[in-house]
C-alpha cells in the first residue's frame, strides 16, 4: 500500500547515510527535517560539511525542503517538540553510537544513543501516529553464526558486541511497538556501506589515508576475513524504495502479532576478501600499501554475507556496485577533497 507523504524526520542527518539520503530526499522535492547531535565521536568538521553541503544545495535550487536541527536523541523534550511543531509523516531513524570496537571500552555512549535515543523516537512515532518508522540495525547481529549467507530468519540471539546487542535490542522494540501500537517498522540490517563522505573511523578510510600517506595500515585476520561491502547509492535507492510501502510481516508464524513489522537485510550479496578490497585501493590510489598482518580482534567476526531475497521481493532490490568501481569513486572523492 502506498503511503502519501508530506514531510520526512531524518535522524542521523549530518552522518555518513543520512547525509546521502536526506540528499536524495531533497532531490525528489520531499520536506525534510534533519536532526543529529553532532558528537566528536569522528571528525565534526566532515558532519558539518555535510550539513552545508545539504544547505547549499537548498540555497542553489532554491529549495524550501530541509530544516536541520542539532538536537540529541537523549533530549526527549526537544525531539517531542519537533514532532509537535511539524506535519511528520514518515521517520527514517539513523542516528546511533556507531563503531564494534569503540562499544568495548565506551558501553554507555551506546545505551543513551541506541537504546534511550531509539526510544523516545519509538514514543514520539506513537503519539504523533507516525505512518512508517523505517530504522537502522546492522549486520552485527548476526555474531558468530556460521551458516550462509546470513538470513532473517537466523537466530541472532548471541550478540559479541555491545554495539550488537544495542541494535537488536532495537529491532525488539519496534517489533513491540508494531504489535502493540500498529506502528509500521521496517528494519534494515546494513552490511558494511561504504562511500564518499564516509565515516573516517571505517576501514576504507583509514586505509586510503594510511596508503597515500605511506604509512603502514594494520590488516587483521592476514586479510581474509570476508565483507559484504555495500555502496552507498544501492544503500539509499533501496530506502527510497522502501519509503512509501507498508511492511508486511516477515513470515506467516508473526503475522497475527504484527502485520506492520519487516526486518530486511541490505547487502552487496557478494563478499570480498579483505585482500580484495586493500588491492582495489591500491589500485585506486596506484600505490601499494606496507601491510602490518595481525589476528582478528575481539568484536570482529570472519565473514559477513547478506541474504536479500526478501528485499529483493519486497522492492526489487538488486546492488549494481562492484567493490573497484566503488572505491574508485571513494578514492576519487577523497583525493578531491584532502588534496
Amino acid at each position: 500500500m502506498k503511503i502519501k507523504t508530506n514531510t520526512i524526520l531524518v535522524t542521523g542527518a549530518a552522518g555518513f547515510i543520512g547525509y546521502h539520503v536526506t540528499k536524495k530526499l531533497m532531490s525528489l522535492n520531499i520536506n525534510v527535517l534533519g536532526i543529529d547531535n553532532l558528537n566528536n565521536y569522528y571528525d565534526v568538521g566532515l558532519k558539518n560539511k555535510r550539513i552545508s553541503l545539504l544547505n547549499n544545495i537548498k540555497k542553489e535550487k532554491d529549495l524550501k525542503n530541509f530544516t536541520f536541527f542539532k538536537v540529541d536523541l537523549n533530549n526527549k523534550d526537544k525531539i517531542n517538540e519537533i514532532f509537535s511543531e511539524n506535519n511528520i509523516d514518515i521517520v527514517i531513524n539513523l542516528a546511533a553510537q556507531a563503531g564494534v570496537r569503540y562499544s568495548i571500552d565506551n558501553p554507555e555512549s551506546y545505551i543513551d544513543s541506541n537504546i534511550v535515543g531509539f526510544m523516545n523516537i519509538l514514543e514520539a512515532c506513537r503519539s504523533y501516529k507516525i505512518k512508517h518508522l523505517i530504522y537502522a540495525s546492522s549486520s552485527s547481529v548476526y555474531g558468530m553464526n556460521e551458516k550462509q549467507p546470513f538470513s532473517t530468519q537466523d537466530n541472532t540471539d548471541y550478540p559479541i558486541s555491545l554495539y550488537a546487542a544495542t541494535k537488536k535490542s532495537n529491532e525488539l522494540l519496534a517489533f513491540s511497538y508494531s504489535h502493540l501500537y500498529g506502528i509500521p517498522t521496517t528494519g534494515l540490517r546494513f552490511f558494511t556501506v561504504y562511500g564518499p563522505l564516509g565515516r573516517p573511523d571505517m576501514a576504507y578510510f583509514t586505509f586510503t589515508k594510511a596508503i597515500l600517506e605511506g604509512k603502514a595500515i594494520n590488516v587483521f585476520n592476514n586479510g581474509e576475513m570476508k565483507r559484504d561491502f555495500t555502496y552507498i547509492d544501492d544503500i539509499v535507492e533501496a530506502i527510497h524504495k522502501l519509503i512509501n510501502i507498508t511492511p508486511p510481516s516477515l513470515d506467516s508464524n508473526i503475522t497475527k502479532a504484527s502485520p506492520n513489522y519487516a526486518l530486511y537485510n541490505i547487502g552487496n550479496n557478494n563478499p570480498v576478501t579483505l585482500k580484495r578490497f586493500i588491492t582495489a585501493i591500491e589500485d585506486a590510489c596506484k600505490k601499494k600499501a606496507d601491510k602490518n598482518l595481525l589476528p582478528m580482534q575481539p568484536g570482529d567476526v570472519p565473514i559477513t554475507y547478506a541474504d536479500v531475497d526478501d528485499l529483493r521481493s519486497a522492492i526489487g532490490f538488486s546492488p549494481k556496485t562492484e567493490i573497484e568501481d566503488g572505491i574508485k569513486r571513494f578514492v576519487d572523492w577523497y583525493l578531491s577533497e584532502y588534496k
